[in-house]
């Protein structure tokens, strides 16, 4: 029996694992030699010694016999169909998910970090990358419709950034994420953008942004107290630890501020956004502090008066966040609204636990039945809009299935 068992549900967050030439192997000739490879040892120190190793185990019938009973019990690359891409729709079959929005797991900070060099070539590199990790992410989901390929569109250059946009969604990247931290000379509400937004409404494709997507989250001197080195959950010190953790929504917060004060989300009302794997528990806080500064600074600025609503009201409408399932996810719902919230996996990182739905559903035991199933399926339908029918997926409860 597969993992969600005889529930439909859509997962908002997966992921590949990356070996270090992925951006290279992808990228066209002039750059194959020009991009850096990708820095793999963070998910645990040592691992990435063993790639090879974790290759041969997904073609041993012994070890593949085990998938079944092993399909949240092996992470990174030891997992199913997280590096061999023929392997992910059995892996898919065993969870049961409707459908899996994939992202990368190491290239967001190397893309961030090339959008945001100064020198000579950093433009044309940086959209060399992303075209780069565009191609591959694509490649990987096209063996079966249930994967949704999320693209990477970098904003360094108001006259570039349209035509990448064009270009992923032709490649056939099924979301766009961009930085959560700011570009290095503009902001992401820039009008020059504007047509960046509109080819993603058009295409019915949201925006979405990641961790890992920000750079650097906090100044490293907030880790020079005088104390030993504290290592992270994989016993390193290259992931999130407690103090990193609390600076996670801060970019994705200030940025989707940013673009609603600035109109971004009222020129484009079809348009969803969505926050991945950045966790939820800032999002009440939020939306009360975006009304509070509607209320405060509407009489001055002319932006805010032309707002078609409260921003709390626009973020229910086009804003969705996938929670920690270590988070109190009913709190969360019932302080924001149903809206918003969306089930994630984060298969197959540590990070999304064994039990991913056993926790979710303990926290959601307060909420009513209709909220459950928004947060496991109709959100998700919502985010994703024509993209879902145009791959032949679930976008409506049939009769006799839950989600809850």
């Amino acid at each position: 029996m597969a993992y969600t068992a005889d529930r439909l549900i859509h997962d908002a967050d997966s992921h590949i694992m990356e070996v270090p030439s992925w951006l290279r192997d992808h990228a066209d000739p002039a750059w194959r030699d020009r991009l850096p490879e990708l820095f793999v040892a963070s998910v645990a120190p040592g691992e990435d010694s063993l790639i090879d190793q974790y290759t041969a185990h997904h073609r041993d019938p012994e070890y593949r016999a085990a998938d079944a009973e092993q399909i949240m019990l092996r992470k990174n690359w030891k997992a199913t169909g997280s590096l061999v891409a023929e392997d992910r729709p059995g892996a898919l079959d065993l969870l049961g998910f409707a459908s899996q929005a994939v992202f990368n797991t190491f290239a967001n900070g190397v893309l961030v970090k090339l959008e945001h060099a100064t020198d000579a070539e950093a433009v044309d590199r940086a959209y060399g990358a992303a075209t780069a990790h565009n191609r591959a992410i694509t490649e990987f989901c096209k063996v079966d419709p249930r994967l949704l390929a999320v693209g990477y569109v970098p904003l360094m250059a108001i006259d570039r950034a349209p035509a990448a946009a064009a270009e992923a969604v032709a490649l056939g990247c099924d979301l766009l994420m961009i930085a959560s931290a700011c570009p290095r000379d503009h902001s992401p509400s820039h009008i020059g953008l504007d047509p960046v937004w509109a080819i993603a409404q058009d295409a019915g494709v949201p925006v979405v942004t990641h961790v890992g997507g920000a750079g650097q989250l906090l100044s490293p001197m907030y880790f020079k107290n005088g104390l030993p080195a504290v290592a992270d959950f994989h016993g390193g010190a290259e992931n999130f630890r407690s103090v990193d953790y609390m600076a996670i929504p801060n970019w994705p917060m200030q940025t989707l501020s940013t673009l609603l004060f600035d109109g971004v989300l009222d020129r484009f009302p079809r348009l969803k956004w969505g926050v991945i794997e950045q966790g939820a528990s800032w999002l009440p806080g939020w939306m009360r502090n975006l009304d509070a500064a509607f209320g405060a600074f509407r009489k001055n600025e002319e932006r805010l008066q032309r707002l078609s609503a409260p921003p709390s009201e626009i973020v229910r409408r086009q804003v969705r966040v996938t929670p920690y399932p270590h988070e109190d996810t009913g709190w969360i719902i019932e302080q924001s609204g149903p809206e918003i919230c969306l089930f994630s996996s984060d298969y197959p990182h540590v990070e999304g636990g064994r039990q991913p739905l056993h926790r979710f559903d303990t926290s959601l035991a307060s909420v009513s039945d209709g909220a459950k199933q928004r947060f496991y399926f109709d959100n998700f339908v919502d985010l994703m809009g024509d993209t879902l029918v145009r791959h032949g997926l679930p976008t409506m409860m049939p009769a006799g299935v839950r989600a809850a």
